[in-house]
């Protein structure tokens, strides 16, 4: 397998991270962030959540903020889409990603094309749809429609990460506890069996799907 390492880049990179629902950008690439943070220099990151309520608003805020204490810049967005509904918004929807031209990202994370809920698949498609000629990673979230597939880009986490990563989602959501696949032995899982699938020297990975990229 080859390796690859991001190159360092003087200004700083500037990071876009799309979620449709208020645990899915932690869930899917936090550790990504938490990793990249500590390890290259980012001077901007946007953080935008789609779809919030009246609880799971203020839990997504927090979480944002505690992903992204050492961003120098960083801006939380929390829309409020109708959970479920955003391909019958969708107009609504594509308007405000417009809105997302301006940040310049170098680098977006965003949901997997052929990912089961239909508001992830939207996201993705909008995310095509906006930005042709940029870096797009597509992360996965595990959950009980089962349509976990066979990402081919890998990000090798250090176990502290991993735990940071795992802590943090558990602490700020906790109006999802009740659901039985949110613990600490389903994320953790995963990203072990991501690792084992890159051969990752920590044992720990989180997957991505990368359409698109040039090596030079």
């Amino acid at each position: 397998m080859l390796s690859v390492q991001l190159p360092r880049k003087a200004g700083g990179y500037r990071i876009l991270c799309l979620g449709a629902h208020c645990d899915d950008i932690e869930i899917g690439c936090g550790g990504a962030i938490l990793q990249l943070l500590q390890e290259r220099k980012v001077a901007d990151i946007q953080w935008v959540v789609f779809s919030s309520t009246r609880v799971r608003g203020p839990e997504a805020r927090r979480s944002a903020q505690a992903f992204l204490k050492a961003a120098q810049r960083k801006t939380i967005v929390i829309k409020q889409f109708r959970d479920g509904f955003f391909p019958y918004s969708g107009g609504e929807v594509k308007d405000f990603f417009e809105t997302l031209k301006a940040f310049s990202p170098d680098l977006i994370f965003t949901h997997y094309r052929h990912d089961l809920h239909q508001d992830h698949r939207l996201l993705c498609e909008l995310t095509w749809n906006t930005f042709r000629n940029h870096m797009i990673l597509e992360y996965e979230i595990p959950k009980y429609d089962g349509d976990l597939g066979s990402p081919n880009f890998f990000l090798e986490l250090d176990e502290p990460i991993v735990r940071r990563k795992i802590q943090m989602i558990l602490d700020s959501f906790q109006s999802q506890d009740e659901k039985h696949w949110f613990s600490e032995r389903t994320f953790r899982s995963l990203l072990t069996l991501r690792g084992m699938e890159s051969r990752s020297t920590t044992n720990y990975a989180e997957a991505f799907y990368c359409r698109k990229a040039v090596l030079k």
